[in-house]
């Protein structure tokens, strides 16, 4: 049985509870990624990495082959469609081009704004990409709840909120979004004030959950796994520890690989399904109409893409991962681009990332509230 397989053939009571793929698959995605994320933790106690930066080799499984990966994981959705391309040209070719002019109009009066403005901008995606799981999941439970809705939003904006008002309460940390000083600092009581409402939404979340699984049989595992694992990886990562490598592990991993999933459904398995119910045979003789071939080529474009892009980082901006990117020592990128360069390359370089964050918000959004 493929992967695609999993997502289109439900047969018993648990395969019939509203997952968004199917259960192995949503819990490999959710849960799996979660508890990757966690394990890494007394992995970097032992290795004594809790207290210094994200290293090389945790850099590059996490920020390189999922972070940026993801970002370019739009362009199945967008990009590499053509039919896509065509129903809504003017958005998929403004975006990037819009996204350059401001992002540069930005750098050029303050690189310390274009971080912030760039760091706050991926705060919002984040967060509302948590959200955007919670409401898919509501959707096929078919939970239309007005005052079930609040709680289910409070509860998953407040896993991912108090712990960034806790960040921003308690500036300087080990560890920051994009660059050093992109957070601006807020009040102290703030956190205090944030900390009761978010275990008050937590607790209500639960309760919900149990009175409707075991009065009304309404369970919804997914739901219930994305809030939870959304909770524990955001406290942890950010208020437990003050760890650069630990904000990374639980950050990234819950985020991209969940992203990547959801691309690799949309664009191949609905695909295959289809073409099940047409029993058609169009691709099953090519290496590319393999289970393997599919997620051969879908990673492979997007890290390669992926090591591209931070190629390109590291030679003009960045200047230090010359292991990774074969640098000698010695060579730096702007003596070679000139200082002016930086007025255009990091925007340029940013805007795969901004389109990323900015067709999100379209690509997925309901033409009716879930609520």
């Amino acid at each position: 049985m493929t992967t695609c397989d999993t997502a289109t053939r439900s047969r018993s009571r648990w395969d019939q509870l509203p997952w968004l793929f199917s259960p192995a698959v949503d819990l490999a995605t959710f849960g799996g990624s979660a508890a990757v994320a966690l394990a890494m933790l007394p992995v970097g106690a032992a290795l004594g990495l809790l207290h210094g930066d994200t290293p090389g080799w945790t850099w590059v499984a996490t920020i390189l082959l999922i972070d940026v990966a993801h970002v370019y994981a739009t362009g199945f959705r967008v990009y590499f469609d053509g039919q896509e391309l065509r129903k809504r040209p003017w958005l998929y070719g403004l975006t990037p081009l819009l996204a350059f002019v401001v992002g540069a109009a930005i750098y050029s009066e303050s690189v310390t704004l274009f971080w912030s403005v760039l760091a706050y901008l991926a705060v919002f995606h984040f967060i509302r990409q948590q959200y955007g799981w919670v409401a898919l999941y509501r959707s096929r439970a078919n939970d239309r709840e007005r005052a079930g809705w609040w709680i289910d939003a409070s509860a998953i904006y407040l896993a991912t909120l108090y712990p960034l008002i806790h960040w921003h309460a308690n500036l300087p940390k080990h560890f920051w979004w994009f660059a050093e000083g992109d957070f601006i600092r807020l009040p102290s009581a703030m956190a205090t004030i944030a900390m009761p409402v978010y275990w008050i939404s937590m607790l209500a979340y639960a309760a919900r959950s149990l009175v409707r699984g075991f009065r009304d049989g309404d369970w919804n595992p997914g739901k219930d796994l994305v809030v939870l694992t959304t909770a524990v990886c955001w406290y942890v990562g950010i208020i437990t520890f003050n760890s650069d490598y630990a904000f990374t592990v639980t950050n990234v991993i819950i985020h991209g690989v969940p992203y990547m999933v959801l691309i690799y459904w949309y664009r191949w398995c609905r695909e295959v399904a289809e073409n099940e119910k047409s029993h058609s045979l169009a691709g099953r003789g090519s290496r590319w109409g393999t289970t393997a071939g599919r997620v051969a080529l879908f990673l492979g474009v997007v890290w390669i893409l992926a090591y591209a892009e931070e190629l390109f980082w590291d030679f003009g901006v960045w200047h230090e991962r010359g292991w990774l990117f074969g640098w000698l020592p010695g060579q730096r990128g702007r003596s070679e681009w000139g200082e002016e360069a930086g007025v255009w390359l990091a925007p340029a370089l940013a805007v795969p990332q901004i389109t990323h964050y900015v067709l999100d918000g379209f690509l997925w959004r309901r033409r009716q509230r879930d609520a």
